[in-house]
């Protein structure tokens, strides 16, 4: 498998396809690069150099004890960059691969970047503090945490189910095929990753990181999404940009890159080509 090692000794993989301008995916938690395949094989046909990494502790990548926050998913993600040498990139996230873009960008500069894109995206912080009234409460998280103590299996099983792609909602009708493609993707990484991943998709606040991106975003977001509320994510943030798109789909679940893959793949299209 393709791999690279980090500087501080994680294996990481990675898939990279075809030739042209390069797009970057980040996936969402607790998923893999796989969860990128509809999109990869969508632009790949457009022409495009498509690559997407398992974030460490997830997937094929290694099972380590530590470096499960923002600022290692930044440092691994530009790590790959690196790597494969990438220019003139386009970066796309998925909710705490939206996080990791961010964290990335702010962290270590747009020298490679062309333009990005974050959907569903956890920026700029999720928690309910004081100044981010509109959070959601730690009790929520810390139950998130309890029920993947109990039994990550069935915990897996009940997000893909219900609130990931919206099949909880009255009149749904949930595609087996895609929840039993969510719940793989999640039990092949690791718990412990994971578990404090959920700690860092919940508890870092990247304000500053938003401040500090000048490149053309992107920012699309579902109004019916019950994991990372839009007003409170996506609206924030294309305030706080300085060049943001920001779309909002009416009717449209957490996991819409999956579910609407024809709608979102078109905008992004558009927007990777204006």
């Amino acid at each position: 498998m393709p791999t690279i090692t980090t500087d501080d000794g994680v294996e990481i993989y990675f898939k990279d396809w075809g030739t042209g301008q390069p797009i970057v995916f980040s996936h969402g938690w607790p998923l893999s690069a796989d969860d990128w395949d509809t999109q990869m094989l969508f632009f790949l046909q457009q022409g495009y150099r498509v690559i997407a990494h398992d974030r460490r502790g997830h997937g094929r990548s290694a099972q380590v004890a530590g470096g499960h926050d923002l600022d290692h998913y930044a440092d691994d993600l530009a790590a790959v960059t690196a790597h494969l040498d990438l220019h003139d990139a386009i970066h796309v996230g998925h909710s705490t691969g939206g996080g990791e873009v961010v964290r990335y960008l702010g962290r270590h500069g747009e020298s490679r970047v062309a333009k990005a894109a974050i959907l569903s995206a956890i920026p700029p912080l999720m928690l309910q503090t004081d100044s981010n009234p509109g959070g959601l409460p730690k009790s929520v998280f810390d139950d998130l945490q309890a029920q993947l103590l109990a039994n990550r299996s069935v915990f897996y099983r009940a997000v893909a189910s219900g609130p990931f792609y919206g099949y909880n909602r009255s009149g749904a009708e949930p595609d087996e095929a895609i929840i039993q493609n969510w719940w793989r993707q999640g039990m092949m990484g690791s718990a412990l990753a994971h578990y404090d991943g959920i700690v860092a998709f919940s508890q870092t606040d990247q304000t500053d990181d938003l401040k500090k991106i000048t490149v053309p975003v992107f920012v699309g977001h579902g109004d019916d999404d019950q994991v990372v509320p839009y007003a409170d994510a996506a609206v924030l943030s294309s305030k706080i940009l300085q060049n943001a798109t920001l779309k909002i789909y009416p009717g449209f679940p957490h996991g819409m890159p999956t579910v609407h893959a024809e709608t979102i793949n078109a905008d992004l299209l558009e927007f990777f080509r204006s």
